[in-house]
């Protein structure tokens, strides 16, 4: 393993180099932030793809012109030299505009355990609409992962912007969802999947008239705003959360905190950052200076995380679960 961010806990790169490189996909530049499920056998990394043809914009308005997004599958037998396998969403079908940072997650009920891809959907730029959280169910055909075309859905209050969303399964079988309505992050929880899939003004008008009140974390002093990153990681302690912030020199950081089964709320976080932008590919990019953790899985006592780097590529780091939830019992 490569050396990591020197604090402790300790988080270690496995590659000094991205484990996908931008351009490694035929007919696509960036391939980042993506989400991962270990599933039969194999890392199934979920990957926002940028298709070719984008190009910086040197004029007002967005970063980049031309700029769609699609779900490409990667897998992995070891977790460190992926494969490019299929693309999972296309831009333009499923009534999405654009797919951006999808995140996987199982989610269990009274009926079993429902595979949910979470993503931001990004709605044509003249539409004037903001962006949403998308969500679809997976379904696995023993070779690969489907979309349930008829279950796609926008999660959340209509007409408000809304984005990094993982969807969690508490002690007593409620769903929670940890969404980002800028700048912090907040908490909502629902009595199952269907709840959450249907709910409606009904549940989100009385949420949002105190949208203080489902407030899970703030940005730290002086930073930009944080978000949800993976799932969270069961412990005996608790969930292990890890998320992003935007510090005040615009760098994105890898960060954690542990969260109440029972509850969802947050027990204890970490002040400092478990990983920052330090190599060449995550400080150079299309957005210089990011890491941004979207995928963990859990092995014996190792975390498993998959990280965006200056959204271009992806990287890949480990850390120990034991450590981490010392460090954020020491620090609760």
């Amino acid at each position: 393993m490569g050396a990591g961010f020197i604090r402790v806990p300790q988080v270690s790169r496995l590659h000094d180099r991205p484990i996908v490189e931008a351009g490694s996909v035929p007919g696509y530049g960036a391939v980042f932030n993506a989400g991962l499920l270990f599933h039969d056998g194999l890392y199934h990394l979920f990957a926002r793809g940028v298709r070719d043809g984008y190009r910086r914009n040197d004029g007002p308005g967005p970063r980049f012109l031309d700029y769609i997004s699609d779900v490409l599958v990667l897998t992995s037998v070891d977790g460190r030299t992926y494969e490019f396998a299929y693309v999972l969403g296309r831009a333009g079908t499923s009534g999405v505009h654009c797919y951006e940072d999808p995140r996987v997650q199982r989610v269990l009920g009274a009926h079993g355990e429902d595979i949910v891809m979470t993503y931001t959907s990004l709605p044509p730029e003249e539409s004037g609409q903001p962006w949403r959280i998308g969500a679809h169910r997976l379904s696995w055909d023993g070779e690969r992962f489907h979309l349930d075309e008829e279950t796609g859905q926008l999660l959340g209050p209509a007409d408000v912007a809304n984005k990094d969303a993982i969807v969690f399964t508490l002690s007593d079988q409620r769903v929670a969802l940890v969404h980002r309505i800028h700048p912090n992050m907040q908490l909502a929880i629902f009595d199952d999947l269907d709840h959450l899939w249907h709910a409606g003004p009904e549940y989100w008008d009385p949420y949002m008239s105190d949208l203080d009140a489902h407030t899970l974390l703030r940005p730290t002093p002086g930073a930009l705003g944080i978000g949800a990153g993976a799932p969270p990681i069961m412990t005996d302690e608790g969930l292990l959360l890890f998320f992003h912030e935007r510090r005040a020199d615009g760098a994105y950081t890898a960060n954690v905190a542990l969260l109440d089964k029972d509850t969802g709320r947050v027990l204890s976080q970490l002040d400092e950052p478990l990983l920052e932008p330090e190599l060449e590919w995550e400080r150079e990019g299309d957005v210089d200076n990011v890491v941004f953790v979207q995928g963990a899985e859990r092995h014996d006592d190792i975390v498993y995380l998959t990280y965006g780097a200056a959204d271009r590529c992806v990287g890949v780091a480990t850390a120990q679960v034991s450590h981490l939830v010392k460090a954020l019992l020491d620090a609760a």
